[in-house]
């Protein structure tokens, strides 16, 4: 039975580390890296713990394997998250940062909203939730590379 359990537990571990990705919440530092790498940033601002829309956008496109296998070679990948839930408060450089993105790429305070930067801060496109495909999202992305 152990063994059952062991097994069971390795098998889930490596299917959610093939399809998570590499989120981080340090705009500076994705900035940073999206330069050195020559890649463009995808800001994506989230409600985590109340947003509906952005659950639907994170399980149905953003942690499918094709996103993931696209995004993780061409972007890099920075998270606003603006949790409702105490609990789940990020610390406080954190929610600056992020009330300071918002300002700046998200005036009117959509969620989710899919930002593309340039590594220069240059807000290339931008979307929100649809009811497409990942390889929608993708040919979207795409269109926007070029601008």
């Amino acid at each position: 039975m152990r063994n059952k359990v062991l097994v069971a537990a390795i098998f889930l571990l490596t299917c959610s580390s093939l399809t998570a990705q590499d989120w981080t919440n340090n705009f500076k530092e994705a900035q940073r890296v999206a330069q050195q790498e020559s890649k463009k940033m995808l800001l994506l601002f989230a409600g985590s713990d109340w947003c509906a829309p952005c659950m639907k956008l994170e399980r149905f496109v953003l942690d499918t394997e094709t996103f993931v296998t696209y995004a993780s070679k061409n972007y890099v990948l920075v998270k606003a998250d603006f949790p409702r839930k105490k609990k789940n408060q990020p610390p406080a450089y954190i929610s600056e940062q992020n009330a300071a993105l918002a300002e700046r790429y998200n005036p009117n305070g959509y969620f989710p909203l899919l930002v593309m930067i340039s590594s220069e801060g240059v807000k290339l496109g931008a979307m929100g939730y649809k009811k497409i495909a990942p390889e929608g999202y993708i040919n979207i992305l795409k269109s926007w590379e070029t601008r």
